[in-house]
């Protein structure tokens, strides 16, 4: 399985530690998609501060194609973190290099060499994604906490697999939004919960996945691993509730340790 991986990155700074980690959607996903086995290439903006080469460093000892990501003069991405009884609670965000990241020509006939490509909600890319699916590529799409997002709205008709996270909405109004989702385009809504698990739409029936014991040092990526769990199995040709068990495992194995990975 090969999975292309484009979008936003930045350090995650954990201001009650001083630790440093490299992160984001499209980035922890490819590393994970590479902790399972598959194939993965992140694509992506950084600065040609420290945090840029750490990032880069970091990424091609786990394996990952980083030979497109793009070094702009001028910061990479930061994101402030707190770590309060293992939950995350996030502060100032700095976007740096990643304001200017724009697909070339020749970005997009890389990522159509994939299997799958993903993206989210901060990614910058949502209006190439057309042209991704157009060349029959699966597309999925991570629109965060914020499906209703303008972003979100531009990428989801061209959506195979979509993602969002809801631990607040009670079940009828959960699945309310996934079908909302649905509608735009998206042949699979997969909602992520928490400590409630998921819940998944194909287009005919819902489906629910609880979490996995473990014990949780810190949830940072443990939604981006259940994005990859869930995709390689997809790849894989398997059902909808054998992608979520796998989704819910490798979150499990992610909440086992402190930072994204």
């Amino acid at each position: 399985m090969k999975i292309a991986c484009v979008g936003d990155n930045c350090v995650d700074y954990y201001d009650n530690t001083g630790e440093v980690f490299p992160g984001g959607n499209p980035v922890n996903v490819a590393v994970y998609v590479r902790r399972m086995g598959g194939q993965s290439a992140y694509l992506g903006a950084v600065g040609t501060d420290a945090y840029g080469g750490l990032i880069l460093q970091a990424l091609e000892e786990k394996g990952v194609d980083v030979h497109r990501v793009k070094r702009l003069p001028g910061a990479t991405a930061l994101s402030h973190v707190c770590l309060i009884n293992g939950e995350r609670v996030f502060g100032d965000y700095d976007e740096g290099v990643m304001a200017q990241f724009a697909l070339t020509p020749g970005d997009v006939e890389f990522l159509c060499s994939y299997d799958l490509v993903v993206s989210g909600l901060w990614g910058r890319v949502e209006k190439s994604l057309a042209q991704i699916a157009a060349r029959g590529v699966p597309v999925a799409f991570d629109c965060s906490e914020r499906p209703e997002d303008e972003a979100a709205q531009i990428a989801l008709p061209h959506t195979t697999l979509a993602f969002f996270s809801d631990d607040a909405s009670d079940l009828k109004r959960l699945k309310e939004r996934i079908l909302a989702v649905a509608a735009l385009g998206p042949r699979v809504v997969v909602a992520t919960r928490g400590e409630k698990g998921s819940v998944a739409f194909d287009g005919t029936a819902f489906h629910t996945q609880g979490v996995l014991p473990c014990v949780v040092k810190d949830t940072m990526g443990a939604g981006d691993s259940y994005i990859a769990g869930f995709l390689m199995e997809y790849l894989r040709g398997k059902d909808l509730p054998a992608c979520m068990a796998a989704g819910a495992a490798s979150s499990a194995v992610t909440l086992g340790y402190v930072g994204a990975w």
